[in-house]
Parts: structure tokens; C-alpha cells; sequence
């Protein structure tokens, strides 16, 4: 199952998009309610790996599912 970066709580520190062995991790278009960059992962090219979990240092910001109501793509 996909995981999912919750775009609210996402701060666009991006340490996920390098460390993604498929590059399925994608910049937002706009900024999140906290005003931050933000990214998103690509439900169709994710294989779960959960390296993107390991490497970012925001608590909470991406889950071990697939969560399409908390995570927007643009």
C-alpha cells in the first residue's frame, strides 16, 4: 500500500524526494496552511518502502497508508 504525505502537516524540507529509490515524490504547487512547501507521493509508482518515513524529520508528515483525503497533489 502507498504511503501518503499529510500536505497540512508537510513542511518542504524534501529530504524524502532524494531518498525515494523511484522518485515517486512530487512538489506542490502552492503552500500548505502553514505556509510551507509542500510535497506529495505518486499513489501508482510508490512501492512502499518506507524510506521516505525514515528520512523525514517532520513527526507525522507522511503515513504508512494510502490517505487521498489528506494528501493533495496540486
Amino acid at each position: 500500500m502507498p504511503h501518503t504525505i499529510v500536505t497540512d502537516v508537510c513542511e518542504g524540507i524534501a529530504d524524502c524526494v532524494s531518498a525515494c529509490p523511484v522518485a515517486c515524490i512530487h512538489e506542490g504547487e502552492s503552500k500548505n496552511v502553514k505556509g510551507t512547501d509542500w510535497y506529495w507521493i505518486d499513489f501508482d509508482t510508490c512501492i512502499d518502502c518506507g524510506i521516505c518515513i525514515q528520512v523525514c524529520p517532520v513527526e507525522g508528515a507522511i503515513l504508512p497508508e494510502e490517505r487521498p483525503d489528506l494528501q493533495k497533489v496540486s
